[in-house]
């Protein structure tokens, strides 16, 4: 009976090894893949909301940072393209949170000279942060997608 169970065990854990260390790059590009368009997805859902949300939305895409890291990828290329898939979300994320805690700065303004000015400030590091951090990840984000669908549809 001891033999029995032993070998069951044996046999399973040779296949646990073999279904992931022999991952394809199909299957890797998929999951990578996966996790890019999540994050994208929520940049889209969330375009133009409030301090609040954007600073769901920084901690959201901190979360996707997250899971690109997670992503045990055994392909090189793969590997760098999760890695700059990484460098554009956490820069996204620095900047939307930055703007995110100027525009609640900006709405706790007193009606005086001292609030407007923390208001233009406010609108100043918004304006900075988002449309450089935005124009910046969107290039890099495309450029990345394409050069990793092309990496992707390559034959292995």
């Amino acid at each position: 009976m001891w033999c029995k169970y032993s070998f069951i065990t044996s046999v399973s854990l040779s296949l646990a090894l073999l279904v992931t260390g022999c991952e394809n790059k199909t299957s890797q590009c998929q999951r990578l893949i996966q996790v890019v368009n999540e994050g994208n997805a929520l940049i889209d859902q969330n375009k133009g909301k409030q301090a609040i949300t954007s600073l769901q939305l920084s901690k959201d895409l901190e979360a996707i940072d997250t899971a690109l890291e997670e992503l045990k990828l055994a392909d090189p290329k793969l590997k760098e393209y999760q890695s700059r898939f990484q460098k554009v979300f956490d820069n996204l994320s620095q900047a939307i949170a930055k703007a995110a805690k100027a525009l609640a700065a900006a709405k706790t303004a007193e009606a005086s000279p001292t609030g407007r000015e923390k208001i233009k400030k406010a609108r100043t590091e918004i304006d900075t942060a988002l449309t450089a951090a935005a124009k910046t990840a969107g290039k890099e984000s495309d450029t990345l997608m394409n050069d990793l669908n092309k990496h992707c549809s390559q034959s292995e």
